[in-house]
C-alpha cells in the first residue's frame, strides 16, 4: 500500500494526463496543473477519452470511468498542489523551464513533500541542486502511452534519500507498474540503448545495406520488438532522436554517439515522423 492518496502533476499533456489517469485508475486523486485553461481540459478530455476505449475493450466499466473522472482535479493554480504527498512534473523538457517551475514548487510546498520529475533526458542531479528539498527529489520516468505501458524508470540523483526512493518505488507498484531502479546518467537505461539502436538503424539505411522496410521488418522478426527502429523514430519523433543523441554525444564526449548524417539531413528538412506527415515513412 502507499503511502501517498494525492499526487500533483504539472502538465496535462501526453504525459501529464497519462499518469494522471494511471493515478485515478488506482484510486489515488490527483490535481494536474497546466498554466492555460485549455490545456488542462484538453487533458481532462484525453483521459476521458481514453477511460472510453477501455470501456470498449471491457477493460472498465462506466461506474470505473466515473469515480477515477471525479478523482482528477483539473487546475491553472499551484496551490491547488498544497494536499499533495507527491508532485510529479511533466512539463516539456526543457532545464530552463523545469528548473523555474521546481523552485515555485519549494515556495508553495511542505518541506515533506515529494518532487519527482518526468524528465527523459535531464540531470537529476542537476535538478535536484536546484531545488530546497534535493534529498526528497527523484526521476520518475514513465513511457509512453503511459496507462498501457508497465515500465517505469526511478532514477536517484545523487541526494535523493532511502526514504524518497521507497515511497516512489512503492506508488509505482500501487499504479500497477513495474519499477527498475537507475543511477542518474545520460539516457537512463531504456533510452540510453534504444536511441543509439534508432541512431544505427539511420547509419544502416544511409549506407544502403537495406531499405527502411527490410530493416524494420529484420529487427520486428529477428530482435521480437513490435515495431522496427526507424517507424518508431518516426513515432517519436526524428528531432527528438536527433536531440537526445546530442545530449549523449555532450555528456560523454564519446564518438560512438555521433548523430547519423541522414538523421540530421532528415529533421533539417522538417521531415520529422509522423507529426509532420513525413519522416522515413510518409502518412
Amino acid at each position: 500500500m502507499s503511502s501517498i492518496q494525492t499526487v500533483g502533476i504539472i502538465g496535462a499533456g501526453t504525459m501529464g494526463n497519462g499518469i494522471a489517469q494511471a493515478c485515478a485508475v488506482s484510486g489515488i486523486r490527483v490535481v494536474m496543473v497546466d498554466v492555460a485553461q485549455a490545456a488542462v481540459d484538453k487533458g481532462l478530455a484525453t483521459v476521458a477519452g481514453s477511460l472510453d476505449r477501455l470501456i470498449k475493450k471491457e477493460k472498465l466499466t462506466a461506474e470505473g470511468k466515473a469515480a477515477a473522472l471525479a478523482l482528477i482535479q483539473g487546475s491553472t493554480s499551484y496551490d491547488d498542489l498544497k494536499g499533495a504527498q507527491l508532485v510529479i512534473e511533466a512539463a516539456t523538457e526543457n532545464e530552463g523551464l523545469k528548473v523555474k517551475i521546481l523552485q515555485q514548487l519549494d515556495d508553495i510546498l511542505a518541506p515533506e513533500v515529494i518532487v519527482a520529475t518526468n524528465t527523459s533526458s535531464i540531470s537529476i542531479t542537476k535538478l535536484a541542486a536546484a531545488t530546497k528539498r534535493s534529498d526528497k527529489f527523484i526521476g520518475m520516468h514513465f513511457f509512453n502511452p503511459v496507462p498501457m505501458m508497465a515500465l517505469v524508470e526511478i532514477i536517484r540523483g545523487l541526494q535523493t534519500s532511502d526514504a524518497t526512493h521507497g515511497a516512489v518505488k512503492a506508488l509505482a507498484e500501487a499504479l500497477g507498474k513495474t519499477p527498475i531502479t537507475v543511477k542518474n546518467a545520460p539516457g537512463f537505461v531504456v533510452n540510453r540503448i534504444l536511441v543509439p539502436m534508432i541512431n544505427e538503424a539511420f547509419f544502416v539505411l544511409a549506407e544502403g545495406v537495406a531499405t527502411a522496410e527490410d530493416i524494420d521488418a529484420g529487427m520486428k522478426l529477428g530482435t521480437n520488438q513490435p515495431i522496427g527502429p526507424l517507424a518508431l523514430a518516426d513515432m517519436i519523433g526524428l528531432d527528438v532522436c536527433l536531440a537526445v543523441m546530442n545530449v549523449y554525444m555532450a555528456e560523454f564526449n564519446d564518438s560512438k554517439y555521433r548523430p547519423a548524417p541522414l538523421l540530421k539531413e532528415m529533421v533539417a528538412a522538417g521531415w520529422l515522423g509522423r507529426k509532420t506527415g513525413k519522416g522515413v515513412y510518409t502518412y
